[in-house]
């Protein structure tokens, strides 16, 4: 188990799905607190009347849950196309060794 933990395949796994976590968070996390901290303290940008009776607030709360759909989306693209990949070579070393 220990050759495991410390076999570079393993470690390059790893290193990628916490780089890929790390970014998506943090995308995710500016996009919601920024919606928040316009509408504690720029209320008046989000009442701007887009149409006479939608203001500003209405589309930018559905683009947050939009952009959260897609960040999903992405995260589960690169999964499938490249973490399970490493994933299978991991397994290939462990099964040779």
């Amino acid at each position: 188990m220990k050759d495991l933990l410390n076999s570079p395949k393993f470690q390059h796994l790893v290193s990628k799905k916490n780089q890929v976590a790390f970014w998506l968070t943090l995308i995710q996390l500016a996009v919601y607190y920024g919606f928040i901290y316009f509408l504690a303290f720029k209320k008046e940008v989000l009442a701007i009347k887009v149409t006479d009776v939608i203001p500003l607030g209405i589309p930018i709360g559905i683009l947050v849950i939009i952009i959260s759909w897609l960040l999903t989306g992405v995260y589960t693209f690169w999964a499938n196309n490249v973490y399970d990949k490493l994933v299978e070579d991991v397994k290939k070393e462990i099964k040779e060794s």
